[in-house]
């Protein structure tokens, strides 16, 4: 099946510290230029790194008002200068959209691409293929509707961000902010009707089924990438026999943090434990290791820039995935590409990752108990977690590299161009791992 020659990337947000789509875009796209596929991009703030492998990058500014609604700077949602264009017809929508609560950026980003695309196809540019990251706005559906084949990744819905959300919740007022801000009728919408649904992994693709109504046939799994450059063991570097690292947020739910502070109690008071996450005095991370006495022997380091992260996941002995919940599992991954091995709860797609490339222990969900068993088991056996961090490091790099994932998206675009020139194709929800 011949790859498309030309194609066009759309993003919401395209900034790596602004969440996985930001990494996905950025990486993807890069490999498929290495391909020999030219990419364009058509993209929102906060805006992606240089991105010089592409053909173009253009950018759709937006007021970011999502920001300061959730921060509660509602004077400075009004714009200061030229207050004439908050009463253009998507910007004063975004205001009174996010001032009501909603998420109002994927429908506002996904018109403003439409009609940018729409003007370039009328100005005689053509695309292959557009790919959507994670948006599914109406727009997307409509440059769908003008002919152009269209897939869209979900690395999860947000109906599942949406149930974490519900159990954060402390009153029937959070309950009703949950149900408006996010828009899971429109993005369920747009994905039953465009060509094809990219995922990371068989539990996010029987979710899309259950939650958005897509068709299985219409959903691959393509996995999702690690710089495995970046992340990759120390040779010369030693491990710290004591320490345990968490990388996760306490507010999430889906994360289990508390379950992870509740087995560190249960513990040798030798084993410390590093958790990656907002180090804010009023997080309810530090009142629950108050409860569990176990303050003196948690680190929380806050916000840190990659290239420390790396050495946090290099030096510790052990990582921990505590989650109730994953898509993907991507914290597992770089610890187990840096050749640091995990123990995880048996939950979301942490089983199906742990079984491709190995590196460690599945415990049950919700057991702090089963899970400082799992977690001791491997503590004291520092022989047999050099070998699962070794044996994880080779699958990782063989089945998670971002060369690998952009192959099995191209086949996948291949598959959908098929398609639409009336062949059939054999789709499968899953990528080939061989």
């Amino acid at each position: 099946m011949p790859r498309p020659r030309r194609i066009c990337f759309v993003a919401y947000r395209g900034n790596m510290n602004c969440g996985g789509q930001g990494i996905y875009l950025w990486f993807l796209a890069r490999e498929l230029a290495r391909m020999g596929i030219e990419v364009d991009v058509v993209v929102g703030p906060p805006y992606p790194d240089a991105m010089p492998f592409a053909r173009s990058a253009v950018q759709l500014p937006n007021q970011e008002l999502w920001a300061k609604f959730f921060t509660r700077d509602y004077a400075g949602m009004l714009p200061d200068s030229h207050p004439a264009h908050a009463l253009l017809p998507l910007n004063l929508y975004e205001l009174g959209a996010s001032r009501l609560g909603f998420l109002s950026e994927p429908f506002a980003f996904s018109l403003r691409a439409f009609a940018a695309l729409r003007r370039r196809l009328l100005a005689g540019e053509r695309w292959d293929l557009i790919h959507d990251v994670q948006c599914l706005g109406y727009g997307i559906w409509g440059l769908h509707r003008l002919g152009l084949p269209v897939v869209s990744t979900i690395h999860h819905p947000l109906s599942v961000d949406r149930r974490a959300s519900f159990i954060r919740d402390e009153s029937f007022r959070d309950a009703i902010g949950t149900m408006m801000f996010y828009p899971i009728g429109m993005q369920s919408f747009v994905a039953r009707r465009i060509d094809r649904i990219f995922t990371s992994s068989e539990e996010s693709a029987r979710t899309i089924v259950a939650d958005f109504g897509v068709r299985p046939d219409r959903i691959r799994n393509v996995l999702n990438g690690l710089d495995t450059d970046l992340y990759s063991p120390d040779q010369g570097g030693r491990k710290n026999e004591d320490e345990i690292l968490c990388v996760g947020r306490a507010s999430d739910p889906n994360k289990g943090i508390r379950n992870l502070i509740q087995a560190l109690a249960n513990l040798p008071a030798r084993l410390r434990l590093t958790l990656v996450d907002n180090d804010h005095p009023e997080s309810e991370i530090f009142k629950w290791a108050q409860e569990a006495g176990v303050a003196d022997r948690l680190q929380v380091t806050g916000r840190v820039e990659v290239d420390e992260l790396v050495r946090l996941y290099r030096r510790a002995a052990l990582a921990v995935v505590p989650s109730r919940y994953e898509g993907f599992g991507l914290p597992a991954v770089e610890a187990m590409a840096c050749g640091t091995p995990v123990v995880a709860c048996r939950a979301g797609a942490l089983p199906e990752l742990m079984e491709l490339v190995g590196g460690g222990l599945l415990v049950e969900k919700d057991d702090p108990q089963a899970l400082a068993v799992g977690i001791l088991e491997l503590m004291n056996a520092p022989a047999r977690r050099r070998e699962l961090g070794a044996k994880a490091r080779e699958l990782v790099d063989a089945h998670l590299s971002w060369r690998r994932v952009a192959a099995v998206t191209a086949e996948g675009y291949a598959e959908v161009l098929d398609e639409r020139r009336g062949r059939p194709t054999s789709t499968m929800t899953s990528a080939s791992v061989g």
